[in-house]
């Protein structure tokens, strides 16, 4: 392996981090000179661990940027579902609305035909003019009802006109967030997409070897990263039993090992991290939210010695990642793209803190 061979995946580390800027929106370049042709006359030169961190670190940072936008996915997603149930119950009470405003409007024509018939004079001055004192009393009690009923006739009238109004502005206020959500949606897709290809990239430049001391590389350092979690002393803390919940939770990721990571997913083929966890506390009847920052703001939180199995682990500063704990310092989680659903060591990455679906 030459000289050129390091100086190539040099480049592709280099490349990588300029098309990932590019991506970013709103950000214009001049278009770069091209790459020189790697010598193929130098000394042999083997990559060295230190250039295969290089990647690593790089390749971390790709598949993170990949974990928070795919998030934003997912919210966008689910909003966008929510939004869209919610503008079809609006149009049912706009159907509804409408039907009744006509029926009212039908009575209020009965009405005024009726008086038409009648020659045009209000009740009042037909009474007036009777001259039968029984027909008098009578005709009072029906004028005092007939008022009451005008008057709701028309206060029920405007409030049906005032209920159509509100729900044809609250279906338009719901298509402009749908809008806007599906906005988001495509936007956070492209950047998920971007960061994807450009470490599919950066491991594309690695002989079969490279990758494979690269793979060794990652698996030292979570080995090193748990290593250190342990030597803590926080497992001799941790002695929590799962509830029937949890444990039916548990049983339903552990059925998904080997299936492969795909962004966006939630089973039953295919999971991302939230997708995994969101659908093993739905199948254990406790419904969480899908996305893994929702998932750290909505839950109940608990601190690492007292977690339990079932519980989810969130990792990194921006809750990025989740797994669900199993026990034994061990977790089940959806690593990241080009991975399967697999068992971890639960301090292999940084932990935020632990959330309990079913406090």
């Amino acid at each position: 392996m030459g000289a050129g061979r390091r100086a190539l995946i040099t480049t592709a580390v280099t490349v990588v981090c300029a098309v990932t800027v590019l991506a970013a929106p709103g950000i214009a370049f001049a278009s770069p000179s091209p790459t020189p042709t790697p010598s193929t006359t130098a000394s042999p030169t083997p990559v060295t661990n230190k250039d295969l961190e290089a990647v690593r670190a790089k390749l971390d940072d790709l598949y993170h940027d990949a974990a928070v936008a795919t998030d934003a996915y997912n919210a966008a997603e689910e909003q966008a579902q929510k939004q869209s149930a919610q503008i079809v119950e609006l149009a049912k009470k706009i159907v509804k609305g409408q039907e009744k405003l006509d029926e009212l409007k039908d009575r209020a024509g009965a009405a005024a035909r009726s008086q038409y018939r009648t020659g045009g004079l209000p009740d009042e001055a037909q009474l007036i003019l009777s001259d039968n004192p029984q027909a008098f009393l009578d005709g009072a009690g029906r004028i005092l009802q007939g008022q009451r009923a005008t008057k709701g006739l028309i206060a029920e009238l405007t409030r049906a006109q005032d209920d159509l109004k509100q729900y044809t502005a609250d279906a338009s206020t719901q298509w402009q967030l749908l809008e806007k959500n599906r906005q988001a949606k495509a936007a956070a897709k492209k950047t998920v997409t971007t960061q994807i290809a450009a470490a599919e990239k950066l491991e594309s430049q690695l002989e079969k070897q490279e990758k494979e001391r690269l793979a060794k590389l990652e698996q030292q350092a979570a080995l090193k990263a748990q290593t250190a979690w342990l030597d803590s002393g926080v497992l001799k803390d941790i002695s929590g039993k799962a509830s029937a919940e949890g444990k039916a939770a548990v049983a339903y990721a552990t059925a998904q090992l080997g299936k492969p990571y795909e962004w966006g997913a939630e089973g039953p083929k295919s999971y991302d991290c939230s997708g995994l966890t969101s659908q093993a506390w739905a199948s254990a009847g406790d419904p969480i939210p899908r996305t893994s920052q929702e998932q750290w703001k909505q839950l109940p939180h608990v601190d690492v010695k007292d977690m339990r199995p079932g519980d989810l682990i969130i990792y990194f500063d921006d809750a990025s990642h989740v797994a669900m704990y199993i026990g034994d310092g061990a977790i089940i989680h959806a690593p990241r793209p080009g991975r399967t659903v697999t068992i971890a060591g639960a301090g292999s990455m940084p932990i935020l803190g632990v959330v309990r679906p079913d406090a």
